[in-house]
């Protein structure tokens, strides 16, 4: 045991001292090591034998900034093994992974995605993968709806609630119309690009206004090719994100004679103006015969007046000698 006074005599010595800091400094940080490398070893040594190039410094930085270790690890496994670049430099590096996930982006879908469009023989880097996966988009089913084309109904039941589309010819016969529009991915505009909503809207627009400007309904039923053809010619996929491979009419029925009801509407419409303007005119005379009525009992009352003023008038000759006078002048 050392003696407390030969304690102070060796602290008082600076080299004394400057061991014991260092000694305390090297115990802490291979205390800091041990604990690293049982928190991290595991996954430090699965990035360096599938040589993902990712250090314990890099693993320790992500446990302090809030990032998963295991995500970026296996992300940047599964590039090495896929053959992508994964350098510091222009490549997917840690780093740029980190920032992906730390903006809330799915890391490995975007990996995902990368792969699958290397295989597939499309241009996507990482950058753009990860704007799409930002944006809100399904980036790795963009990437298989560009290899794999998907078909889409026209219109959408699920959507709209509509099972068909109502177009009516020049002849005025109604058909109901089901197309299936097959569309594939165009990653160059994913971005900004219009969605499948809008690629339906624009389809259903085309399909009625072509049928609506066919002379009859026949010519459709002959031809409905002549529709689709009609419709895919228009480029209803500019500034969207798909383009359109094929458009498609699944199913075409005749439906009412909209042209034949509304000319049996309009003439009702006709009969019942016509019977108003007879009515009309019955009433007038009617009216016309009671105002007769009534100017032939008014002069009747009149003349039963001027009746009654003749002996008023005879009197009053009387009285006045009028009478008299004519008689004997006579």
């Amino acid at each position: 045991m050392i003696s407390l006074f030969a304690q102070e005599e060796l602290l008082k010595d600076p080299k004394t001292v400057l061991i014991i800091v260092a000694g305390v400094f090297t115990l802490f940080v291979v205390l800091a090591v041990v604990f690293a490398f049982f928190k991290y070893g595991n996954i430090w040594l699965q990035g360096y034998f599938a040589k993902a190039d990712i250090s314990i410094l890099s693993l320790i930085g992500m446990g302090f900034r809030q990032v998963r270790p295991m995500v970026i690890v296996t992300a940047k496994i599964m590039a090495a093994q896929a053959g992508l670049d994964i350098s510091k430099r222009n490549g997917i590096s840690t780093q740029r992974l980190e920032a992906h996930y730390l903006a809330a982006g799915d890391v490995m879908k975007v990996i995902n995605a990368i792969i699958a469009a290397q295989r597939a023989g499309i241009d996507l880097d990482f950058d753009r993968a990860a704007a799409i996966d930002l944006a809100g988009r399904d980036v790795l089913d963009a990437v298989k709806t560009s290899v794999y084309p998907k078909v889409i109904d026209c219109p959408d039941p699920q959507r709209s609630g509509k099972a068909y589309l109502s177009a009516i010819a020049k002849n005025g016969v109604e058909l109901k119309i089901r197309a299936r529009v097959t569309v594939r991915t165009n990653l160059e505009q994913l971005i900004g690009g219009a969605t499948e909503e809008t690629v339906i809207a624009r389809v259903g627009e085309s399909i009625i206004s072509s049928i609506g400007s066919s002379a009859v309904h026949e010519d459709v039923l002959e031809n409905p090719d002549r529709i689709s053809k009609a419709v895919l010619e228009r480029g209803l996929d500019a500034h969207t994100a798909f383009e359109i491979v094929s458009i498609d009419i699944a199913d075409i029925d005749v439906g009412d004679n909209i042209g034949a009801r509304l000319q049996a509407d309009q003439a009702e419409a006709e009969t019942r103006e016509a019977r108003a303007s007879a009515e009309k005119r019955r009433a007038e005379a009617i009216a016309e015969e009671q105002e007769m009525i009534a100017s032939v009992a008014l002069n009747r009352a009149k003349f039963v007046l001027a009746e009654a003023e003749v002996p008023k008038s005879m009197a009053h000759a009387f009285r006045s000698g009028n009478l008299t006078s004519v008689r004997s002048g006579s």
